[in-house]
């Protein structure tokens, strides 16, 4: 049984770090989400790396072909997960595309995903009103399907949405992709999440453009979570000590004062 909703029933807002798997190398992710939830993250988002992630900026896109290189399957993924929960109880969401995932077989790969422990999953290039076997399938196998909601949807879309998801919705902060600027050239941000606010109808996290602990407070104002990734992504591949640097940039994000 997916974990999200009882963990945003608590309404404690929640940095929630992305993580491509298998990055930096293959090796690293079992203890770079132990070593979040030691650090007092409660969500993490794995990426399953693709060869053409369109709604990916450039930090993700390379951290992800280098996860391919590293050998990183959907197969590999979701052993990785089974490994992860014979050590944590940590929500895990996997954020992918839908090409390889029908590739390996949709209620397959859901089934699968809920055997080893994962919570929920996004998405992004599945478009909702072409779902419907996706959506009865995370129903059926108690995970949570994460809609992806933007600052142009309407607030009957907004609605729509969140009834489809039932459980939590993603919202991006800008248009485009991910890393492409940061949430504070986004004037109407405000606006927007009180939006979402109003009609979601389910708690939503906001993703893209965020990059440090004000960022997340500013967010957390108004949403139940913050979700950071291309910057933590950055700080992996430049780093001599990654699970060091990671920790420790964990703690400094999560941090409530």
């Amino acid at each position: 049984m997916s974990r999200i909703p009882e963990l945003f029933a608590k309404q404690e807002g929640l940095m929630i770090p992305f993580l491509t798997a298998g990055y930096p190398r293959k090796e690293d992710t079992l203890e770079l989400v132990l070593a979040a939830e030691a650090s007092g993250v409660k969500m993490i988002e794995l990426g399953m790396p693709f060869s053409d992630p369109l709604a990916d900026g450039p930090v993700i896109q390379e951290a992800s072909q280098r996860a391919l290189e590293n050998g990183v399957t959907l197969e590999w993924i979701l052993e990785t997960v089974s490994e992860i929960r014979k050590k944590s109880d940590i929500a895990i969401v996997l954020m992918g595309y839908i090409n390889p995932i029908q590739s390996y077989g949709l209620e397959k790969f859901i089934r699968d995903c809920s055997h080893v422990g994962v919570d929920g999953l996004i998405l992004p290039d599945l478009p909702p009103e072409e779902a419907a076997d996706y959506l009865d399938l995370c129903k059926e196998f108690e995970l949570s399907p994460i809609l992806i909601v933007a600052p142009n949807s309407s607030n009957e879309r907004i609605t729509k949405l969140g009834d489809w998801a039932g459980h939590l919705l993603y919202a991006t902060s800008i248009l485009g992709v991910t890393g492409s600027k940061g949430i504070s050239e986004n004037h109407d941000l405000k606006t927007y999440l009180n939006r979402l606010k109003k009609y979601a109808g389910v708690p939503f996290v906001v993703g893209f453009g965020i990059r440090s602990s004000s960022d997340v407070k500013q967010i957390l104002e108004y949403a139940d979570g913050a979700v950071v990734g291309s910057h933590l992504l950055q700080l992996l591949g430049d780093s001599k000590e990654p699970l060091k640097e990671w920790s420790s940039t964990l703690e400094q994000l999560n941090k409530k004062d």
